[in-house]
């Protein structure tokens, strides 16, 4: 499966940055690995399949040396560079650059310095003070680092993206009142619209600030104050999730926006160009400050175009922006509707009428009914003479509406042998088919890659839902020749989606960006199965943004005619 392999040495070489930091190696050592770790996490194409075509040199960035511990990961399952760098470093040791506020600096310090050797004799060093006698380590870091013990042993504090913008709504709707603040915006991964985020970060500008903080630490649901100041103020919440506030000054709002949006490795790229130009980020020119009010101004200083806050990962976004060549994102305003959504007649709970009452409100000109099929009975799945009455129950409401319309459509299951669980006179009744496969092997890639393709090579299947059948922190994804569909999809004229469900994210915005590379148009769609979730369409949005998708390319964009033809043009090219 396309990514699996590229994931895992993905992780393995940000381990070895660890490694190497944590044992004092050269700093160019360290960041090449630290590289490596976001090409691999980025790479669009099969790693293994690279290396057994001899490629792997034509990746930018990766040399020769990297290229051997991919060779030897593949080959092996481990690194033994790693191995040898290892040696005589107990795991425990290094299983404290996992707790939060702990990096592989700080636990070098205290391994060789204090002789610490796993995280239950750093917390009782901390508390017989033993810390402070290191350079760096007060009271305060001290603190940080009990509290990081803490959420380590209670588990991840990471939030998925969904309820990361529900908590961003709550807490920007929460500061309202706050006359003081001038602008307020989130930044951190949550702007740049990660899969999921560590933190969030809120960057103000008030003519108050001490108003904003005193109104921030009162936020109902804290747990813990763990900062109070001036200008900044930081306050722990429900899920063991971190919520920094700071209030910088108006004329520096942009520069700060730019830094604490990050990420890491893209401000060190703009760094490195502002120092290339005599400049610093900020932006000055010796003692004269020449931008940072608006975020923009501080890329046009360094000879750019804006870029979105998504791109901003350093995987080749700054030389497009040099180049003046960053594409046009998807935006909510640009979509016409959602093509994936539940009623009442499967697991819906919401009948037909009030999904489109509720969607025409939003805007959109046209919703497509997609309940699952008869076989998925979990799910209340439509038997055909039940799904005959519902196309006759969505004509109906059709004649009531003005530039609105109702599609008919199914989300219909890829039975084991690759057969859809409705015959074919039913599918080509349908606006919208939806092929999903809802169950399937943990393990046979070859039989799951076929059901899919036989669904792609479907006349009346439109698009194919939720590929890799993921849900995060639940289930990993199927195994599949990703690449193999891919071409498929693009070959016959079927979409594949981009399912916006918080649950699911699938496509993920590696695999999205790969499709859309190889000429594959994306549907976009909720899988509402209540109105309060229509609202995940944002991240459906981002994950389109993150992976460089433009608007032309998601059939959501579309007018209705063209979704119509769309399906016409895939029939007459399949049907002999």
């Amino acid at each position: 499966m396309l990514g699996m392999k590229n994931k895992e040495i993905s992780i393995f070489m940000d381990r070895m940055g660890d490694l190497l930091e944590f044992k004092g190696e050269n700093v160019f050592r360290v960041n090449a690995y630290r590289k490596a770790s976001r090409i691999l996490d980025q790479l669009t194409e099969d790693i293994e399949k690279m290396e057994a075509e001899g490629r792997l040199r034509q990746i930018q960035g990766i040399g020769e040396g990297i290229a051997k511990d991919i060779r030897d990961y593949l080959a092996t399952g481990t690194i033994e560079r790693y191995i040898t760098e290892k040696k005589d470093i107990p795991d425990s040791a290094l299983e404290m650059m996992s707790i939060p506020g702990v990096g592989p600096k700080s636990a070098s310090l205290v391994y060789k310095e204090l002789g610490l050797k796993n995280i239950d004799e750093l917390e009782k060093a901390i508390q017989e003070g033993k810390l402070r006698e290191l350079s760096g380590f007060g009271p305060k870091k001290e603190e940080n680092i009990l509290r990081g013990i803490q959420l380590y042993r209670e588990g991840s504090s990471r939030m998925l993206l969904g309820p990361a913008f529900l908590l961003v709504d709550e807490i920007l709707e929460y500061m309202k009142p706050v006359k003081a603040i001038q602008r307020i915006e989130p930044a951190g991964s949550f702007r740049r619209r990660k899969e999921s985020v560590g933190d969030i970060d809120i960057l103000v500008t008030a003519k108050d600030p001490r108003a904003v903080i005193q109104h921030f630490v009162k936020y109902p649901g804290i747990i813990d104050v763990l900062g109070a100041g001036d200008t900044k103020s930081s306050i722990r919440i429900k899920g063991n999730l971190q919520v920094d506030l700071r209030v910088v000054e108006e004329d520096s709002y942009g520069a700060a926006l730019q830094y604490f949006t990050g990420s890491k490795e893209h401000n060190v790229k703009l760094r490195e160009i502002a120092r290339q130009k005599g400049l610093k980020v900020g932006v000055y020119e010796g003692d004269k400050k020449i931008a940072g009010k608006e975020e923009s101004d501080v890329y046009e200083s360094l000879g750019m175009n804006w870029i979105p806050p998504e791109l901003r990962e350093d995987i080749g976004e700054i030389k497009l922006a040099q180049e003046g060549r960053i594409p046009p994102l998807l935006e909510f305003k640009d979509l016409k509707g959602d093509l994936h959504c539940h009623s009442t007649w499967s697991d819906g709970k919401h009948p037909i009428e009030e999904l489109a009452e509720y969607t025409q409100k939003m805007g959109y000109e046209y919703l497509a009914i997609t309940d699952h099929s008869g076989s998925l009975k979990v799910a209340s799945g439509l038997s055909s003479g039940d799904l005959h009455e519902q196309i006759k129950e969505i004509k109906s409401l059709n004649r009531k509406y003005q530039g609105f319309t109702l599609l008919t459509g199914n989300e219909v299951d890829i039975l084991s042998d690759g057969s859809m669980d409705y015959p074919d006179e039913i599918l080509k009744e349908l606006d919208f088919v939806i092929a999903s496969l809802h169950i399937a092997s943990k393990k046979d890639e070859k039989g799951n890659t076929e059901r899919i393709l036989a669904a792609i090579h479907n006349p009346y299947v439109t698009t194919i839902g939720h590929l890799t059948g993921r849900m995060i922190g639940e289930r990993d994804p199927y195994p599949m020749d990703i690449e193999a569909i891919f071409k498929a999809a693009a070959e016959t004229g079927t979409a594949l989606e981009i399912n916006s469900s918080y649950q699911r994210m699938d496509l993920k915005d590696v695999h999205a960006r790969k499709a859309y590379e190889m000429g594959v148009i994306l549907s976009m769609g909720t899988d509402t199965h209540s109105i309060d979730t229509f609202r995940d369409v944002r991240l459906g949005i981002s994950i389109a943004r993150r992976a460089g998708i433009p608007p032309e390319k998601i059939l959501n964009t579309w007018p209705l005619e063209k979704i119509h033809q769309f399906k016409l043009n895939k029939m007459k090219k399949l049907i002999r």
